[in-house]
């Protein structure tokens, strides 16, 4: 902790001036957002609608040696995509920038953070938060990468190729696609926060390594049960592919919460924990 004790008016004007700065660095990225996403709305957020999209050619590429996954081949994917709202595509344009901004400015906010709360830590805590901060950046990065080329576009291919009658003709809105595509990677970047929370949980004293050995073919079933409510397709490969990231969760949190006591110790507790 700083040797200057801080007094609560001087931590309310810190607070003040971290807020600004956070809010005047994604203003400054929203702008970059306000320049870049014109050229970038179809080649990232739309290029799920395309059949050449990455995740899609990568499937169908494996395919040819695994016969019995889903068509993933350009010729069963054709999707069509409208406007039926005067303002949509213009605050679709400035929703899409401050996201933009939003995620570009993430890593400052977790500095910010972590230079407000840092003076308040003593020195042997401060390694162990800010080496949280950024597991907890990287991990909610991937967990959007994972939610973007994985899950949206597996549930938005199903989705979208789902036929109740041929009479019926698919046709997809533009605010309808952006907020199913918003939801659904954000969900994954919340999720893949799950270690960071059982850190914290660990640190506190409250959950330990032999809590993931115990549980650990529970946590199977609710991963594929929870992957079958994000998949509503239900096909075997789909469920598979987003079991397998929420179950490595799981592993990951073993891996970074603290051993079980010695067992010394735990004799040692009062009765009342026996």
């Amino acid at each position: 902790m700083n040797e200057k004790e801080m007094s609560f008016w001087d931590h309310l004007e810190e607070f003040r001036w971290t807020l600004i700065r956070i809010i005047g660095a994604v203003l400054i990225f929203s702008i970059a957002g306000f320049i870049l996403i014109p050229k970038i709305f179809d080649s990232v957020i739309l290029a799920p609608l395309s059949s050449d999209f990455a995740t899609y050619r990568f499937f169908e590429g494996v395919r040819k040696y695994i016969p019995f996954l889903p068509d993933f081949s350009a010729d069963a994917f054709k999707v069509e995509m409208l406007n039926i709202n005067m303002t949509t595509q213009f605050f679709t344009y400035i929703s899409s920038s401050l996201a933009f901004g939003m995620l570009l400015t993430i890593p400052y906010i977790l500095f910010e953070v972590w230079r407000f709360i840092s003076p308040a830590l003593y020195e042997n805590e401060t390694r162990g938060v800010r080496t949280a901060f950024a597991f907890g950046g990287f991990m909610f990065l991937i967990g959007c990468l994972v939610g973007y080329f994985i899950v949206f576009p597996l549930i938005f291919r199903f989705l979208i190729t789902f036929h109740l009658s041929d009479l019926i003709q698919n046709t997809i809105s533009l605010d309808s696609y952006m907020k199913d595509f918003y939801t659904l990677v954000l969900i994954m970047g919340i999720v893949f926060e799950l270690p960071l929370l059982f850190w914290l949980l660990s640190k506190l004293g409250l959950i330990y390594r032999s809590f993931f050995r115990k549980f650990r073919k529970h946590a199977f079933v609710a991963c594929l049960v929870l992957a079958a409510i994000i998949t509503p397709g239900g096909d075997p490969f789909s469920l598979i592919v987003v079991t397998l990231p929420l179950y490595m969760l799981w592993e990951i949190s073993a891996f970074v919460v603290k051993k079980d006591p010695p067992e010394e110790e735990e004799e040692n507790l009062p009765a009342i924990f026996e």
